[in-house]
């Protein structure tokens, strides 16, 4: 029985239609694919649109019903962290923030983070390392070198259309999958396939 990684993707978009889970499914997406092979998998995404009503009037992590809980405990005992926002008015979503917000500061030591982000123009690329990195610093967690952030020029409606862009996430995952497995060679061919 191959050992098993736990995957947990935080989709922070407070809005069921979203080009950020758009985002962070083909981010998971690569990520299945090049570890699956080496090792099993389980997925979880978060999603800040369903989580809202179980979070929003919360501040206390002890306060929170059974969802919100839940979804706590998912970010706490994750083996790897994809942690996807939207940009508005130069930074990530409220709620995205009050999530994180309520998990103890020693919960994420160590952990690696993936970095994702989706605004209007490259004008918010910046927001991963100078708003979304600064905010897993402070949880002492591993974000990966290498962020992804998506205009909305990468997008056909709600598909992904760019190679750059998609070459980006294989950057990012590459990393996320060396914390698990030492064999680049054999991670190049999975995300060549």
């Amino acid at each position: 029985m191959k050992p098993s990684i736990r995957i947990v993707a935080v989709v922070g978009n407070p809005g069921a239609l979203s080009r950020t889970k758009v985002l962070a499914q083909a981010i998971t997406d690569r990520l299945v694919a090049a570890l699956a092979p080496h090792l099993g998998v389980q997925l979880q995404v978060l999603e800040i649109a369903v989580l809202a009503p179980s979070i929003g009037s919360v501040s206390n992590a002890r306060d929170l019903p059974p969802e919100g809980a839940a979804a706590l405990q998912a970010i706490e005992t994750a083996d790897l962290i994809v942690a996807a926002t939207p940009v508005y008015k130069g930074s990530y979503t409220g709620l995205f923030k009050h999530l994180f917000d309520l998990l103890d500061p020693e919960a994420l030591v160590g952990r690696p983070v993936l970095l994702a982000a989706n605004g209007g123009s490259d004008r918010h690329a910046l927001v991963v390392d100078h708003q979304v990195r600064p905010l897993f610093a402070f949880f002492r967690a591993l974000t990966l070198p290498s962020a992804v952030y998506a205009a909305e020029s990468d997008f056909d409606g709600y598909a992904l259309r760019s190679g750059p862009l998609l070459s980006r996430i294989d950057e990012a995952v590459r990393q996320a999958v060396h914390q698990f497995i030492r064999e680049p060679v054999a991670v190049e061919q999975r995300l060549a396939a």
